[in-house]
């Protein structure tokens, strides 16, 4: 339980909660709605690398392929080995620029557009816009009293 509520924390920190896509399915897993093709639960370091959030614009229209690296078998010396430790990645499907009508290969392809209207802040900004939100009932606040000049004895 505690584990769960860790990683919750972790990820408000990060700002994963706040795509619209992410959802919990009946049977507990989170999972992304734009993944049509490959498995569609997603972690956060998948979210992280999401190339929705490199275009960042409310103009694109897309669907999500995740892709898991295959195992590679690694034989030397009698021993073999299974190596997998590359981590899943997610690709655009399909992708289209609703205002260009055109279709977009690449998250780059975005990158100098001037019909580029910002969808949502992520990261390093949406973390310091609730830094600067204050926050209620926090605290008492006490004031110190006036300074009082002592006279020297002299």
């Amino acid at each position: 339980m505690s584990l769960e509520l860790g990683l919750a924390l972790r990820l408000q920190g990060v700002g994963l909660s706040s795509c619209e896509h992410r959802t919990v399915a009946k049977d507990g897993r989170i999972v992304c709605s734009k993944i049509v093709v490959g498995d569609n639960e997603v972690t956060p370091d998948v979210c992280r690398t999401c190339p929705m959030k490199a275009v960042n614009c409310a103009h694109l229209r897309f669907s999500l392929k995740q892709v898991s690296p295959s195992p590679l078998v690694v034989r030397y010396n009698g021993r073999e080995e299974v190596w997998n430790d590359d981590p899943a990645e997610v690709r655009f499907e399909q992708s289209a620029c609703a205002a260009k009508v055109m279709p977009i290969g690449h998250p780059r392809q975005c990158a100098g557009c001037a019909l580029r209207q910002p969808v949502r802040v992520f990261g390093e900004e949406q973390a310091v816009q609730r830094r600067r939100q204050p926050v209620a009932g926090v605290g008492k606040v006490v004031p110190f009293p006036g300074r009082r000049v002592a006279a020297a004895a002299g």
